[in-house]
């Protein structure tokens, strides 16, 4: 798809959530769509700040770059108080009415434009099998494919390394001049952070693979050797990453995986 993203600006708003995230926030987002509209994505929560911005620009459609909990708590509030067109991609509305509490009014197709509006809708999979990202003319909104420190859980079961790391190299081909991502600060640089995420996850990999061939099979024992810090509190998310790193070695041929041992 030949991007041209539209030019108005994007508001930014930060809502305090219970998420993962260390910022303790997600960013929703005001997007002009080309058309006199206003698109907000991933509405986490209600928030003074956030109800001040939709009463004062408007909201004509409501979408999600995925569905977690700490992107889409406010969606049916929002489309409850605005009266907006609520968007779901296409073949998710059963997820995305499970996840939001509202069944969508319409389906959008990554790799096309938002319809009734100017935005295009990038396929970005991985941290989740619906992720999306929408451009615009002041920066890609990413959702949780990228961020300015650290990196994303990418973990079993939703998650899906080969795909997330295609979806890195999909934005890194593009070039856009800006993520703006829902965790975190701006990105400035993409390309420098594509590059940064996509180095991270080839070293974990380096890491499962070695400990999968000294002999560790479950992935209790491969989170162990694979990690060369303290993971205790983050167990979990340690665990179901090293699983999607695994999933992805024994699509390659490179490991066997029974969902139980590898080797």
């Amino acid at each position: 798809m030949a991007v041209s993203p539209f030019s108005r600006s994007v508001v930014r708003v930060g809502v305090e959530v219970e998420t993962r995230a260390p910022t303790g926030q997600t960013t929703a987002h005001l997007v002009g769509t080309g058309r006199g509209e206003t698109l907000l994505v991933d509405p986490a929560d209600r928030s003074d700040s956030l109800d001040t911005a939709v009463d004062e620009h408007g909201v004509e459609h409501v979408a999600v770059t995925h569905h977690h909990p700490d992107h889409v708590g406010a969606v049916a509030a929002y489309a409850e108080r605005t009266g907006a067109t609520v968007w779901a991609r296409t073949g998710r509305a059963g997820p995305f009415q499970s996840a939001t509490g509202v069944a969508p009014d319409r389906e959008f197709q990554p790799g096309q434009r938002l319809p009734g509006t100017e935005i295009p809708v990038v396929d970005t999979p991985g941290h989740t099998p619906e992720h999306v990202a929408f451009v615009t003319g002041d920066g890609w909104l990413t959702g949780d494919l990228a961020v300015a420190e650290g990196s994303v859980v990418v973990g079993a079961p939703e998650g899906d390394m080969r795909a997330y790391l295609s979806s890195l190299r999909r934005v890194h081909a593009s070039n856009p001049t800006r993520l703006l991502p829902a965790h975190g600060p701006v990105i400035d640089d993409p390309r420098a952070v594509c590059e940064r995420l996509l180095r991270h996850r080839r070293h974990r990999e380096r890491r499962v693979l070695a400990a999968v061939r000294d002999g560790h099979e479950r992935p209790d024992a491969i989170v162990r050797a694979a990690y060369d810090k303290n993971v205790s509190e983050v167990f979990g998310l340690a665990r179901a990453t090293v699983i999607a790193h695994v999933e992805k070695l024994a699509v390659e041929g490179r490991l066997a995986w029974d969902g139980e041992r590898a080797q």
